[in-house]
């Protein structure tokens, strides 16, 4: 019998693992080698399919957030245009926020006691 060490983390034993290894690779390297021989990387055959039409610039085929998100923006718009109006970019003024909800989460864990 392989001798193994029994730890609180479980049994290790360094020949199962091994053995569990490599017969984990033996099957993957064969799921592997039954794939599509006819492949080719620098073909035609790495290009996206758009159904027939021809792939333009990447930046004309991206499609932006505003466009992804317009129904869930719309939806929210009473929500979102408040917000809008706070964030300024600025990092100054986003270190001020965290510093001050900071501060009131340390005095209310202060005041709590925890």
């Amino acid at each position: 019998m392989i001798g193994s060490l029994l730890s609180n983390a479980g049994v290790w034993m360094p020949l199962a693992w091994l053995f569990v290894l490599v017969v984990t690779w033996a099957i993957v390297y064969y799921i592997r080698s039954r794939g599509e021989a006819r492949y080719h990387k620098d073909t035609e055959q790495v290009r996206p399919f758009l159904a027939g039409h021809p792939e333009t610039s990447k930046a004309a085929m991206h499609v932006r957030t505003s466009n992804e998100y317009w129904g869930f923006m719309e939806a929210l718009k009473g929500y979102y245009h408040p917000l809008i109006k706070g964030h300024t970019g600025n990092l100054n003024d986003y270190i001020c926020w965290f510093i001050c909800i900071l501060a009131i989460v340390l005095v209310l864990v202060i005041s709590v006691g925890v």
